[in-house]
């Protein structure tokens, strides 16, 4: 059913009340707001029929009305008035991030806590592993006749090394030749192609070679099974507490706790979408089924993309948490693309 005018304008004004004041609202303040155009009673009309449309809610029976997930979602989709930072928001974003320029995987790590600072939410940062990636080289360097020395290259110019230990002594002299056969058989190929490889190999080496060649191809899958996990960073889980929704300790307790020790299963949106919002029972895990979550991708270089997400009450001042999310994330972009940031507005 299709919405009228009036029925929208008295849904926006309940819901932004409602962000500003986190209490329910009642029809005699919608009146008022509106300037006397319409009566307590046709408000009080209309609240009821949003209501039994799953628009709003009403926690008691006395009590004013606060919106549903559903109401949020048109208010997003819809009614919600688009903005842009301030010139004063756009200069703290890009002071906190000349701040805090450093090589990529520290920015990342750091993103999360820059955003909390910016918006007064928690929240988190993901940098998405790297799939596709394969061994460009291998060398082995001996130490002595039961310790030698993997390097691995990767084609996205990673290098890699580690000590390693063999059980059996081995002729050094040899791993020249091993080095070879890695290089010959066992460069661009994925972890199980790797192994398949390895297995046949089993009954053509010596088997004190053999425990050298698996220790390094071992070695060379755990750092391709690292390059393609995600690394998710948390902060500002204290935050919670300052909202009014989470009075109750134990429902704080709750979020925080899947905030801090289950941060793998936050939202992560997989197409491509540069800001996503997900309302309440949008989001699939049920911790987060009284939250709402605002989730901006940035382009790292490389194929590779990092996300920001914000964490907050269905309650989220959605306006302005967009506008500096978006912001941020296109700073980003800027950053990693080797561009500058824009430059700051000089004060009269």
């Amino acid at each position: 059913m299709e919405l009228s005018a009036r029925k929208k304008q008295i849904l926006k004004r309940v819901i932004e009340d409602y962000i500003a004041s986190a209490e329910p609202v009642g029809s005699k303040a919608i009146a008022q707001e509106m300037g006397g155009s319409v009566s307590s009673a046709t408000v009080r009309n209309e609240l009821a029929e949003l209501s039994d449309l799953g628009y709003l809610e009403q926690p008691h029976t006395s009590a004013g009305r606060v919106p549903s997930p559903k109401g949020y979602r048109l208010y997003v989709n819809e009614l919600m008035e688009r903005r842009e930072v301030s010139a004063a928001e756009a200069e703290e974003i890009n002071e906190t991030l000349q701040d805090k320029m450093s090589a990529a995987g520290s920015m990342i790590s750091q993103a999360g806590q820059m955003v909390s600072s910016i918006v007064d939410y928690p929240a988190y940062a993901v940098a998405e592993g790297k799939s596709g990636v394969t061994v460009k080289r291998f060398e082995l360097l001996g130490v002595d006749d039961t310790s030698f020395i993997t390097v691995v290259m990767t084609d996205d110019s990673r290098v890699k090394s580690q000590l390693q230990r063999s059980p059996l002594a081995f002729d050094r002299a040899r791993l020249t030749d091993l080095s070879a056969l890695l290089n010959t058989h066992f460069t661009k190929q994925s972890r199980e192609e790797m192994s398949a490889k390895l297995m046949g190999l089993s009954d053509q080496i010596a088997p004190e070679l053999f425990l050298v060649l698996s220790a390094t191809v071992g070695y060379a899958a755990e750092i391709l099974e690292e390059t393609a996990k995600k690394d998710v960073f948390t902060t500002g889980a204290s935050q919670i507490l300052k909202m009014p929704e989470y009075r109750d300790l134990d429902k704080a307790h709750d979020l925080m706790t899947f905030f801090v020790d289950n941060k793998e299963n936050l939202p992560v949106p997989e197409d491509d979408t540069p800001l996503k919002i997900l309302i309440g029972p949008e989001n699939v895990n049920e911790a987060l089924r009284d939250t709402s979550v605002v989730v901006a991708s940035y382009d790292i270089g490389d194929g590779m993309r990092g996300l920001v997400g914000v964490v907050g009450p269905t309650r989220m001042d959605y306006a302005t948490v967009t506008a500096r999310l978006s912001y941020f994330a296109d700073s980003l972009t800027r950053m990693f693309g080797k561009s500058e940031l824009p430059p700051k507005e000089e004060k009269e």
